[in-house]
């Protein structure tokens, strides 16, 4: 029986989930992608905590696609972490294909100063 889109991405998430866990020196950088919006959070797993969080619905996020909202949530999500002293995080792509909106949220993160 054929997976739905759903159940395939529940799948790839759990086992990206038993690989990664965040810490509170090296959270894990989750990220969420609905049809209009995407969400950053950097979690302590061990904790239960989310430390720093970012969305594309946030009021200096401001664009006309939705590229360059990842963009701006990417740069965003970086500025707020390395306020809170994370440097280095653990990159949850949620079961999402690392392309598109996800990648660019990584590589703005990136370039905005986040190790991973």
């Amino acid at each position: 029986m054929a997976l739905s889109k759903l159940e395939r991405r529940q799948r790839i998430k759990y086992r990206i989930r038993k690989i990664i866990t965040g810490t509170a020196q090296k959270p894990r950088l989750s990220v969420f992608r609905s049809n209009k919006e995407i969400y950053a959070q950097l979690i302590d797993d061990v904790a239960g905590v989310t430390l720093v969080s970012a969305s594309s619905r946030d009021k200096e996020v401001s664009s006309s696609s939705k590229v360059e909202a990842a963009t701006a949530v990417g740069k965003s999500i970086a500025e707020k972490a390395v306020k809170a002293g994370v440097e280095t995080v653990a990159f949850d792509r949620n079961g999402y294909l690392y392309h598109g909106r996800v990648k660019v949220l990584a590589d703005a993160a990136r370039e905005a100063g986040l190790k991973f």
